[in-house]
């Protein structure tokens, strides 16, 4: 009780600084909190990606339609399990700006090969299967917009549009489909290639891409030369891969967020540990009598140090919660936003990313307090009374 009360008194006597000190690393753990949680939000989708699951794209880049029949011929090679193919299809609801992801897809064989991903009840999905006009809603987007089973809803597209002119198809909820995790991204919707298009003026019997599994992950090698061999020197070459490097790709047209992240966070960090380093080794420098005269008390060299660095830890954590509850509370407030969920769904502060939060408060205070608590250990009492 002694020890926490002497380490308090030290740490407030300088009220100016500590205020300066704290805002610093509140601010350097805020910006931790806010794009952690942003860069683990974008990348939640690469979690629930299986192992057995390829992608097959144009060769030239993911944006560059492939013709329906590469379907079949994939279908048809040794080792493919299932195939499905989908189109982008740039979905916003009507009278909203709220944009999000849509796509047209073969209902019979979509659910099939992402069975492992999503949920719908039987009687929506045969719902959805039986009318040409259904959409199925992810649950997250469902909740956003308040839809329902059974409502109208105009989609509109900002890519493609109608031979009539309009950009507007109508569309019938038939059913809401759940995640098999929480990590699984709801926040879109499905519905009939078909409908897409018979009704779109680009061209007909084109897909964006196909989505298959092998009946072995060992397999997914063999698989993917196999596929690209087939279509080599064709009109539409493909490149195939894993789900997990085509989500990485698709990120990557945000930039490197990994990157920039750990660079902004380094960068703040590193001018902690310069700002506090300096401040508590000053700190310790005007305190070089009193330091003695603990000594002289009969206070080890010890006890000595484990004070002075536990006044470094206890000013990283001040700072480093208060930054991290606003952080909590700047991204919860994020998180409401329908325009923000649609970009980022599931955005929120992690426990991963509150506990890694810890561990650098812990480090920081370690880092910026072992040397000026060292140099008081090794002060010597008489040097330390007679120093002006």
């Amino acid at each position: 009780m002694i020890n926490l009360y002497l380490i308090v008194k030290n740490l407030t006597r300088d009220k100016p600084h500590l205020l300066l000190n704290t805002f610093a690393i509140l601010v350097a753990f805020f910006l931790f909190g806010v794009l952690g949680s942003v860069n683990k939000a974008l990348h939640a989708g690469l979690e629930p990606s299986e192992n057995n699951r390829l992608i097959v794209f144009n060769k030239i880049s993911f944006t560059q339609p492939l013709p329906l029949g590469h379907v079949e011929k994939i279908r048809a090679l040794d080792g493919v399990k299932l195939a499905t193919h989908a189109n982008w299809f740039g979905a916003y609801a009507q009278g909203s700006q709220t944009y999000f992801a849509g796509f047209a897809v073969d209902p019979e064989t979509y659910l099939e090969v992402h069975a492992d991903s999503f949920l719908v009840d039987t009687t929506q999905k045969r719902a959805w299967q039986r009318n040409r006009q259904g959409v199925l809603i992810g649950e997250k987007l469902a909740q956003t917009f308040a839809w329902n089973i059974g409502d109208r809803i105009p989609i509109s597209s900002n890519i493609f549009y109608k031979a009539d002119g309009s950009q507007v198809w109508d569309m019938v909820v038939e059913g809401i489909f759940t995640g098999t995790d929480l990590q699984t991204d709801t926040n879109f919707l499905l519905f009939h290639y078909q409908y897409f298009i018979e009704t779109q003026t680009f061209g007909s019997d084109w897909i964006g891409w196909v989505v298959l599994t092998t009946v072995d992950p060992a397999l997914n090698e063999d698989i993917i030369n196999k596929i690209d061999d087939q279509f080599a020197n064709s009109f539409y070459e493909t490149e195939t891969t894993s789900e997990r490097q085509f989500n990485k790709a698709f990120l990557q047209q945000f930039g490197n967020i990994g990157f920039i992240v750990t660079s902004v966070v380094a960068a703040a960090f590193f001018t902690l540990l310069l700002i506090v380093g300096n401040s508590m080794a000053l700190a310790v420098r005007e305190r070089t009598q009193e330091i003695a005269v603990y000594k002289t008390l009969g206070f080890s060299a010890q006890k000595i140090f484990s004070l002075v660095l536990s006044e470094s830890v206890l000013l990283a954590a001040l700072g480093g919660f208060a930054g991290l509850a606003l952080a909590h509370m700047f991204v919860g407030g994020m998180s409401q936003s329908p325009q923000i969920r649609a970009i980022f769904p599931g955005l929120s502060l992690s426990r991963s990313i509150f506990l890694q939060a810890v561990f650098y408060m812990i480090a920081l205070g370690f880092i910026t307090g072992f040397v000026p608590a060292y140099r008081a250990m090794q002060l010597n009492i008489v040097n330390g009374l007679t120093r002006r």
